[in-house]
């Protein structure tokens, strides 16, 4: 769908009124600061949301509400700015979809304002050779650190460390919902026109893609990632006290935790959906050695869960899109399956093979059980068959 009409972006006087207000010198008060800051935001919403004819904003304007977000140090203000850029980013989207006949037709406005900056992604004319521009942006080295940081935060249970944790966790959220933006049109375009330009292009495989982008490191911090939200979340619904709860603070904490939870799980989605267009656009030839690689999302998860069998338990409980769930699992055991020896010209050894009743044939006697029992966690093994279990009856009752 195309959004409203809008001949041009905020004209000059309305940029420059609403940018007046951010003009910070001489200002003393902090109180000052929040109050012009809040200004700032109703000028835009009334300048870009409001009225019979809305503009969208500058350049200028969105990288000024983007920065408040990140450098706020009010939970009143990351809350506002994070809805401000979610309503914008709506009215306004930087890759679409119309309906052309007879097929859907992508556009990507290139010289809206991203919050990343990759490649020639961030070129703008209006950025022009300020630096201080673009320093807030980020780029794929930035985005792993964010990560990594987020980590970090969530391992500090210090009462102080709260609001710097709920602002980490709303920038991220934007930032995934920005990359769900621009890679959901995408993906329903491609597989409409089988066109892996417009998939290369994407946001997300340019950070992925990136060497700035330790691949492997941002799975594992993205994996601790879920599985500590997912504790928390579960330790605040059990253990919080009621005085506790009353916290505005603790309460926005835990609301901002479950978000995060979320949001890890949409981006891995994301990811597991990227690598299977790259595996379809390799087998039909349409990629270049110029489109790089990596492993593959699904290999690293199981390359890590082995190795870190306490993470298991919650992240199969994070984790609840029961297609991939499921494919996890399935793949997990294959390493510890073997064929029976007889073949024939029709069966396949690839690891795609492996069924849930493949899975259940390793248990059916004593002696491959305790086989696998050598390879495998007696406990590990049952959680696994537990959730592959769930998968496959939902997945049944969703396709009957």
């Amino acid at each position: 769908m195309a959004p409203p009409a809008a001949a041009t972006t905020a004209d000059g006087g309305v940029e420059e009124n609403a940018m007046a207000i951010l003009d910070t010198f001489g200002i003393k008060d902090s109180r000052d600061l929040h109050d012009d800051r809040t200004a700032f935001f109703e000028a835009v919403r009334s300048a870009c949301l409001a009225g019979d004819r809305p503009s969208p904003p500058s350049w200028r304007m969105h990288n000024a509400v983007f920065q408040i977000l990140q450098s706020s140090s009010s939970l009143e203000l990351t809350i506002a700015s994070f809805h401000l850029l979610m309503e914008l980013g709506k009215q306004y989207p930087r890759v679409y979809l119309t309906n052309s006949c007879p097929h859907q037709a992508l556009v990507v406005v290139k010289e809206s304002w991203s919050p990343f900056l990759l490649g020639n992604n961030g070129a703008s004319g209006e950025i022009g050779g300020n630096t201080g521009c673009t320093d807030h942006l980020f780029d794929p080295s930035r985005f792993g650190l964010l990560i990594e940081h987020m980590v970090e935060a969530a391992n500090d249970t210090s009462t102080s460390n709260r609001l710097k944790r709920i602002e980490k966790m709303v920038l991220f959220q934007y930032l995934v919902s920005t990359l769900e933006a621009d890679f959901v049109p995408r993906n329903i375009a491609y597989k409409e026109s089988l066109d892996w330009v417009i998939i290369r292009e994407s946001l997300l495989n340019l950070l992925l893609g990136s060497r700035k982008l330790v691949f492997k490191t941002f799975v594992k911090n993205c994996i601790s990632l879920l599985n500590k939200h997912q504790r928390e979340v579960e330790d605040n619904i059990s253990f919080k006290s009621a005085s506790d709860l009353d916290s505005s603070l603790t309460f926005s904490l835990l609301e901002f935790e479950r978000e995060a939870l979320l949001s890890v799980k949409k981006l891995f989605i994301m990811v597991i959906n990227l690598d299977l267009i790259r595996k379809e656009a390799d087998k039909l030839g349409l990629t270049s050695r110029a489109d790089g690689s990596r492993n593959p999302i699904l290999e690293v998860i199981l390359d890590e869960l082995p190795y870190n069998t306490i993470n298991l338990s919650p992240f199969l409980l994070a984790f609840t899109e029961w297609k991939w769930k499921l494919e996890i699992i399935l793949q997990y055991f294959s390493r510890y399956y073997v064929k029976p020896a007889v073949c024939t010209r029709s069966s396949d050894d690839s690891q795609q093979d492996l069924t849930v009743e493949n899975v259940l044939s390793l248990f059916s006697t004593a002696a491959s059980a305790k086989a696998i029992a050598k390879k495998m966690f007696p406990e590990v093994a049952q959680l696994l068959l537990a959730h592959a279990y769930q998968a496959s009856e939902l997945m049944l009752l969703l396709n009957f």
